[in-house]
């Protein structure tokens, strides 16, 4: 049963039990059936509006679909591939640092290194490094 109806109902068992609105209960029972008859048809124009926007919501979600596959001309199977993790070239180096902050391990590339920072994407940290220590001691290792 709707909320309406529920309305109308009580509006039909006040009028059976013949209430006496000169009374102040009576005048008491009437106004709350009137403010709840009230608030019912709000809450049904409410659900009206909100279905009409679920209707406009669907028929922008359809158009987009449209566009992003007239965009990106992929369907939905070969968004999975897109995202597949690809792993590095056997030439690459690839180091390794505990960030001071957070503990965790982060994982980045030459580039990185030879930029001489790396921003921790745990917590945030900038992390810094200096290469000049580290090829002193390359070079007597080499030497041996």
């Amino acid at each position: 049963m709707e909320i309406t109806e529920k309305v109308a109902y009580l509006k039909g068992l006040a009028e059976g039990m013949e209430l006496d609105t000169e009374k102040k209960e009576g005048k008491l029972l009437a106004a709350i059936i009137d403010v709840l008859d009230d608030i019912a048809l709000e809450i049904a124009d409410m659900k009206a509006d909100q279905a009409e926007l679920y209707d406009g919501l669907d028929a922008v979600s359809d158009d987009l679909e449209d566009v992003e596959d007239a965009v990106f001309g992929e369907d939905d199977e070969d968004e999975e591939d897109e995202y597949e993790y690809e792993e590095p070239e056997e030439d690459e180096d690839c180091y390794a640092t505990t960030c001071p902050t957070c503990e965790e391990t982060i994982y980045f590339d030459e580039s990185v290194l030879e930029d001489g920072e790396v921003i921790c994407p745990n917590c945030g940290e900038k992390l810094e490094f200096d290469l000049n220590g580290l090829e002193d001691e390359e070079a007597p290792q080499d030497e041996e």
